[in-house]
């Protein structure tokens, strides 16, 4: 319902556009992906907008009444699920993804590493210098390039919702100032610099940077509006919004949020990235139907999980990757490349996401470790190791009612080796991430988009 209002904040700005657009939105695009993406309906009606609440409000309910019946197996099980989580890792798949994350027979990578810059003298494929560790990427050393870029962007932000609403002021600073990742700004900003040194620009344009501040408004908007939807208490180790100054507050300024990129976009005037962007808050919703209607479900295929992956996570990132190229007037063909490297990343985060459900702690997370799964959603992992494991399906069909039955399904998981699979398939989308970057010219920002890769890929370990 939340999220229901947030579309209906922004529909003038959206829908109107969307009314008047042929599906697909882009030819291109749409022979470039390699799984279906339902196009959103024609016009977003009262009746239309009254069925999403109707699912949103099911999807609420069906997670309320799971947590009830979870709440008394978290104390009974928790120390067991901490204690498979706790055990250690084995680290020779990371040493050898390194190893052959070059000449993979994909794309000649010779130049570079899949660990992401290019390789310097004396530096072997996995990044390391002369017999040195492997490059450990971090968010500083990637945004190095775009820091002042970043700086501004987090300063109009927090100026865009206190200035015009004093109300919402402490509202945005929980939300701009939670010490999030940036990563969709920052990707916006590295894949303008670069595209304009392919293009000669002397400078990023004023669409570029409103474009990065959309790209997170839209973000931070849809964060604001699942917290209400999943009741979470906390976000990046802070109180959420809704906990912290009430729903209603945390509603409103999710609608904000979602209003006022409407409007922002309506302003740069090009009608190609407004097809773009306005594709992703359909997406969004999407994304949330599909979640809610396929809880528990074992007949969930992969492809379906791709899609829900694709709406929820990626399609946000390839759209605002495309857009960025599209203001700095570079070759279409090189502006598909960057919508697919945007997809392909997209893909790889969420993948990653998805497994760090499963192999990390519940400290670690911000939240109950394996809560995903709790909750009756199947992701990459848990779709793998249902081929191998007939005993997973009985489980999750059962909705985990027993005592130790979540302990157990996360031990399969495990075991029956859908972790191994999830993080080759999220390399496998990084490979193919890393290729699209090949037309861009040798440059730091090139670089950054690169180390962005490892960065995604390297939390798996």
């Amino acid at each position: 319902m939340a999220l229901s209002a947030g579309l209906k904040a922004g529909a003038t700005g959206f829908w109107a556009v969307q009314d008047t657009v042929q599906k697909p939105v882009n030819t291109a695009r749409s022979r470039s992906l390699h799984f279906s993406v339902a196009a959103p309906p024609p016009s977003c009606s009262t009746s239309g907008l009254s069925s999403f609440e109707a699912l949103s409000d099911a999807r609420l309910a069906d997670r309320q009444s799971c947590r009830r019946g979870f709440k008394k197996q978290r104390a009974c099980q928790h120390d067991v699920v901490s204690a498979i989580l706790a055990q250690p890792k084995n680290t020779e798949d990371t040493e050898d993804w390194r190893q052959r994350s070059v000449g993979n027979g994909q794309a000649d990578l010779s130049s570079k590493g899949l660990n992401g810059h290019a390789v310097r003298t004396g530096e072997s494929s996995n990044g390391a210098v002369n017999g040195a560790e492997p490059v450990k990427h971090t968010l500083q050393s990637i945004t190095a390039p775009v820091a002042e870029d970043m700086r501004q962007m987090q300063q109009n932000l927090k100026s865009v919702v206190g200035n015009r609403h004093p109300m919402l002021m402490q509202a945005a600073e929980q939300i701009f100032g939670a010490g999030g990742k940036r990563i969709r700004p920052a990707l916006v900003f590295l894949v303008a610099r670069a595209t304009a040194e392919l293009a000669r620009l002397d400078d990023l344009r004023p669409q570029h940077r409103r474009l990065a501040e959309i790209t997170e408004m839209i973000h931070t908007a849809s964060l604001v509006h699942d917290d209400v939807l999943d009741n979470s208490k906390t976000r990046r180790g802070k109180e959420t919004v809704h906990e912290l100054l009430g729903t209603r507050v945390a509603v409103l300024a999710g609608d904000f949020l979602f209003a006022q990129s409407s409007w922002y976009l309506a302003n740069l005037d090009n009608l190609e990235v407004i097809k773009l962007i306005s594709q992703v808050i359909a997406d969004f919703a999407n994304g949330e139907i599909k979640q809610a209607a396929s809880l528990f479900d074992c007949d969930l295929t992969f492809e379906d999980y791709m899609n829900k992956s694709y709406w929820k996570t990626a399609s946000l990132i390839a759209a605002s990757a495309k857009s960025a190229a599209i203001f700095s007037d570079v070759p279409k063909h090189m502006q598909e490349q960057m919508f697919e490297y945007g997809r392909h990343l997209g893909l790889a985060f969420q993948v990653v996401d998805d497994i760090l459900d499963f192999t990390q702690t519940s400290e670690q997370l911000g939240k109950p470790a394996g809560s995903d799964l709790a909750s009756g959603n199947l992701t990459a992992p848990v779709l793998f190791a249902l081929k191998k494991v007939p005993r997973l399906e009985e489980l999750i069909g059962n909705e985990f009612v027993d005592e130790g039955d979540l302990a157990e399904a996360i031990a399969l998981v495990h075991s029956g080796g859908g972790i191994d699979e999830a993080r080759d398939l999220a390399r496998r989308e990084g490979d193919l991430a890393l290729q699209c970057l090949e037309g861009l010219p040798e440059c730091a920002s090139k670089h950054s988009l690169q180390g962005l890769v490892g960065y995604v890929l390297d939390r798996l370990y």
